[in-house]
């Protein structure tokens, strides 16, 4: 269908919040004897579930999260959903789920992202459609062990930014009392346990006036693993860092901005990096699908804080990558790395 003939929903787009809000359509596939099925649309926004289904109890689940934009010369497209897919399988393959292959992962995130068109936010409105995929264990049963059949389900809602102000400066709280993940555990998948090993420590953050915590490594609390719901990144001289760990996500803006970064001309270094070493930073930032990049002017730690330039204003280098990407995203430069993936025209 052409976009033209498309009637956008009425939502104020300059305002939405990084929410659940309504669509028209869902979709779904299921699991059973040993094949998945094709990708179908529902309108049904519930599941049904049984109290003994294995995700329930033994949190046998994964997901993903991408975004959909429309481009400034009106296109409709996705920024690299294959990678998504692969990551997908990746944590299914370590909770013993059956992969999802990427084939069927991409038919229904076009199944789907079509059949909501009105509900992708209009260019320049700096809001996009998130797209929420998820896979969950089904089939009653008590002892502990994989389910036996399984539901994939892929929706999506129109959103703004993460956080209010949008590409803003924040302060950061180390948490040394808490741990996200174990090293050899489940922290570099994408899971719901990871999330909640997450709320307390976030909730703690956030009571100290926080809005964001970063994690320690969790054996020896020297170095710097990951933000609560993001990679970290550093900037120094023209070098672009970011931890090498066994216990973080992989994140796939922040393998972007590594790229844009060495196009820039930057080396990039993943490595284990000291929190003793965060004062020689000259900027910061979070990394992930929901904010893209969300600059951090201050780090407490130790009772003492870390400043990074001015609090209300990024820095020059990790604004430059945000604007790179986000144009990207957007249309309004070239797609050079061949990453997005067109839905409609």
């Amino acid at each position: 269908m052409s976009l033209k003939k498309i009637k956008k929903a009425k939502l104020d787009w300059k305002n939405l919040p990084f929410n659940y809000i309504k669509t028209d359509f869902n979709v779904r596939c299921y699991y059973k004897d040993g094949k998945w099925s094709k990708p179908k649309l529902t309108s049904d926004e519930t599941i049904q579930m049984h109290m003994a289904d294995p995700c329930l109890h033994y949190g046998q689940e994964a997901f993903e999260g991408l975004k959909v934009f429309e481009t400034a010369d009106g296109r409709i497209v996705t920024f690299r959903p294959g990678e998504n897919a692969k990551r997908l399988q990746n944590t299914c393959e370590h909770i013993l789920i059956p992969k999802l292959p990427e084939e069927i992962f991409l038919e229904a995130l076009h199944k789907l992202v079509h059949a909501n068109l009105k509900y992708v936010p209009p260019f320049g409105t700096g809001a996009s459609m998130y797209i929420r995929p998820l896979v969950i264990g089904k089939g009653a049963q008590v002892g502990l062990g994989p389910a036996r059949e399984y539901l994939f389900v892929m929706f999506a809602c129109p959103v703004g930014p993460y956080y209010k102000g949008g590409f803003k400066p924040v302060k950061a709280l180390v948490l040394e009392d808490f741990d996200r993940a174990a090293p050899l555990g489940i922290g570099a998948f994408k899971v719901g346990g990871n999330y909640a090993a997450g709320l307390m420590g976030h909730a703690f953050s956030s009571s100290k006036g926080y809005p964001i915590e970063l994690y320690l490594d969790p054996k020896e609390k020297k170095y710097i693993d990951e933000f609560g719901t993001s990679n970290f990144i550093g900037i120094s001289g023209n070098k672009y860092l970011t931890p090498d760990s066994m216990s973080i996500l992989p994140s796939i803006t922040n393998n972007s901005l590594s790229i844009i970064a060495k196009d820039m001309g930057m080396k990039v270094e993943r490595r284990r990096i000291k929190i003793s070493e965060i004062k020689k930073f000259s900027e910061i930032g979070a990394v992930g699908t929901a904010a893209v990049v969300t600059p951090i002017y201050k780090v407490h730690y130790k009772g003492k804080d870390i400043t990074f330039g001015d609090e209300n204003k990024a820095g020059p280098v990790i604004t430059n990558l945000y604007n790179r990407l986000t144009r990207i995203q957007t249309g309004e430069d070239e797609d050079k790395f061949g990453w997005l993936d067109v839905i409609s025209k």
